[in-house]
């Protein structure tokens, strides 16, 4: 169930209430009027199953409530009652399924942005991805993976163009365009101090750095495990699914492609940089292209069942 709390002008309260009250999948509704300073207007509350959150979260944007209100909404984890139970059964399809449109646009608004948190994941992310390069440590690239916030901002870039958002687009990919160049130069600082000093060798052999090679020598198997990995992180995403998006962050070789690509560098590996610069690419374009697929299907999708919801009552005689 999806609890929402709203705050309504007294003029749109009728709209409002009308709504919710025909909705069978709307349960736990009250109404306190004037209760709400900031913005002022009524305090209404409810839960809703979340299979159809987001065509009821539409009919309350349409009547203007999110410019002159509020709509505020949490999930509620557990719901003990008999009604909610029938609620949810109201409703079509599974809880599992459901995807709540205005929750993956505001997970991806808070997690797209520029940020100096993003740039110190980033910067730390690729450091960690250099080590695990020159020790050739499968587990430390993992952690880097891990720790890696790239996604953030594919995923932003895949809903802005699904939505027509060009500024969330261009957010989204500023955070891109800076956020790795700042890594590699992290990478190649961090691999250069380490080999200045003798902690790291004075040669990468090839024998003794198979991942590099690895990394460093695209092939269609990374162009297939990145288209992959961009629709299963949609899907995560879109279902709220965070031990899926792990799995997704750690399949996808961003952060140790522009890793290597830093390592290289101060190597003088060039060959090594262009592998591990076009490795990047690819995964990224197939990250985000993929993504766009998914998210394009899962709204035309809720668009169709929409109309298909809306049909009758639009062939009603005048």
């Amino acid at each position: 169930m999806l609890h929402l709390r709203l705050i309504v002008p007294p003029d749109l309260v009728p709209p409002v209430m009308e709504i919710l009250e025909r909705a069978p999948e709307v349960t736990n509704l009250w109404h306190l009027a004037g209760a709400a300073a900031k913005p002022p207007g009524d305090l209404v509350s409810c839960d809703v199953a979340k299979e159809e959150a987001t065509s009821l979260l539409e009919e309350l944007r349409a009547l203007g409530l999110e410019e002159r209100g509020s709509i505020a909404a949490e999930y509620v984890d557990v719901s003990i009652s008999r009604a909610a139970r029938e609620a949810e059964l109201a409703a079509v399809g599974t809880p599992a399924d459901a995807v709540v449109w205005e929750e993956v646009e505001g997970r991806v608004m808070e997690s797209a942005s520029l940020s100096i948190s993003f740039l110190v994941l980033m910067t730390i992310a690729t450091m960690i991805g250099a080590v695990g390069l020159i020790t050739d440590s499968t587990i430390v690239l993992i952690g880097a993976m891990v720790v890696g916030p790239e996604y953030g901002p594919l995923a932003g870039i895949g809903v802005a163009l699904v939505e027509g958002r060009l500024p969330l687009a261009a957010r989204s990919l500023r955070a891109i365009l800076v956020g790795f160049p700042l890594g590699i130069v992290a990478a190649a600082a961090l691999t250069g101090l380490l080999r200045v000093s003798g902690i790291a060798p004075e040669v990468l052999l090839p024998e003794e750095h198979s991942l590099t090679v690895i990394i460093a020598d695209p092939n269609w198997y990374s162009v297939i495990v990145a288209v992959l990995a961009g629709v299963v992180g949609m899907l995560a995403l879109a279902g709220a699914k965070s031990g899926v998006l792990v799995g997704v962050l750690i399949s996808v070789t961003t952060i140790p492609a522009a890793a290597n690509v830093g390592v290289a560098a101060v190597y003088g590996d060039w060959d090594s940089v262009l592998g591990g610069a076009a490795q990047l690419a690819i995964n990224l374009l197939a990250v985000v292209v993929s993504g766009v697929i998914v998210l394009w299907v899962i709204k035309r999708a809720r668009l169709r069942r929409s109309l298909q919801e809306s049909g009758p009552e639009l062939h009603e005689p005048v």
